[in-house]
């Protein structure tokens, strides 16, 4: 017999609509309001209906304690589970909702926490839950350093499943969270809050973000690649490239200043657009060819849907499969199993599962890698 569980489920209704409008985050009233302005959508609800949907099988033996209205009740309502609610439900949440909420799932008592949200709502719920629940998180922010995030919505209900009735063991994850200010203007400071525990299932479970090394050879590895790179690139041809120091120095080598953590448009070896959101890319690719440069966060494998979601499902599919090179130095692919995808467009994904990826790694040096 199936024993029942009561989990804790908490939506962070504004986690993510600032990624692909460009402005790395979505913390602070400001920034939000910015970003509906330039067209951001809500992005929570669809990925927290993905994991409950996917959580289904198991819907006759859980109940589900959640945050009200778009934190969580609305979601869990719509696939028909059974709920018992926390708080009333307010057109605007904040922070403090969550943190509310997070105390009353734990006055509950509940087997697990699961939430939809990015680092912002992990330290929200850190501050509340020390180690007395352990939580799960549904990759749903712009920004997700923390090592509590499964790699995906369906990845996080397959993860809870085999917590809840299969016995995962527990770890102790980094709970990270970057200086968003800071983000913006080009600078990377990711700081640790603290710790949560965790189901730990190292496919299934993203870990957190590990920084490149400025070793000689990694930096004359970068250079190889780069210089590759640019004797390949064509006239009249735009190139989408993505953040990180890798793809940096593609542009330290055209004497280009490049937004580090952001996505620059290059033409004919200039910059000629920086630090674009999606639907500056969609109006520039429009009638002119494209082609995408990213490379890996080192030790999550991530190359769509983490840090550079402007790089949108739909400019992946106007420009085409075909036209997307990755890149990464030898040793940082030497820590990677693998690589990931996480769009929120399930064909895209599975179109790039389906087809793995061929990965530069050095001059002339390229390996074909899987994509989990």
């Amino acid at each position: 017999m199936i024993p029942k569980k009561t989990v804790g489920f908490i939506v962070n209704p504004i986690a993510g609509m600032g990624g692909a409008v460009g402005l790395k985050g979505t913390d602070g009233a400001s920034i939000l309001q910015m970003a509906i302005k330039l067209g951001a959508k809500p992005i929570a609800s669809k990925r927290a209906e993905t994991f409950l949907s996917e959580l289904s099988p198991f819907k006759e033996y859980l109940k589900l304690v959640v945050g009200s209205g778009d934190m969580g009740e609305v979601e869990a309502k719509k696939q028909n589970y059974r709920i018992k609610v926390i708080g009333e439900a307010k057109n605007e949440t904040s922070s403090c909702d969550t943190e509310t909420v997070s105390e009353g799932i734990v006055k509950t008592g509940v087997d697990l926490l699961i939430y939809c949200g990015g680092d912002g709502t992990t330290r929200d719920i850190q501050k509340v839950i020390d180690f007395k629940v352990p939580v799960l998180g549904v990759p749903t922010g712009v920004k997700m350093h923390s090592a509590s995030f499964a790699i995906s919505p369906k990845a996080a209900a397959r993860v809870a499943a085999q917590f809840l009735w299969g016995g995962l063991p527990l770890k102790e994850a980094e709970v990270m969270d970057i200086d968003e200010c800071a983000f913006r203007e080009g600078h990377l400071s990711a700081e640790l809050h603290g710790y949560v525990l965790t189901p730990f299932e190292p496919h299934l479970i993203q870990g957190n973000k590990m920084e490149s090394s400025n070793t000689e050879d990694e930096v004359e590895n970068q250079a190889a690649i780069a210089l590759y790179l640019i004797e390949g690139m064509k006239s009249d041809v735009y190139y989408i490239v993505g953040p990180g120091t890798t793809t940096r120095t593609i542009a330290d080598l055209l004497d280009q200043k490049k937004t580090l953590l952001g996505v620059d448009v290059f033409l004919d070896k200039k910059i000629v657009k920086k630090d674009v959101n999606a639907t500056q890319i969609m109006e520039l690719i429009a009638d002119k060819p494209a082609h995408i440069i990213v490379t890996p966060i080192g030790g999550q494998g991530f190359i769509f849907g983490r840090g550079n979601q402007q790089i949108s499902s739909e400019v992946i599919r106007k420009v085409g499969l075909s036209n997307i090179t990755v890149i990464a130095t030898k040793s940082k692919i030497d820590r990677l199993n693998c690589l990931r995808v996480d769009t929120g467009d399930s064909e895209i994904d599975n179109l790039l599962r389906d087809n793995g990826i061929r990965v530069i790694t050095d001059y002339k040096t390229m390996q074909k890698m899987i994509i989990e």
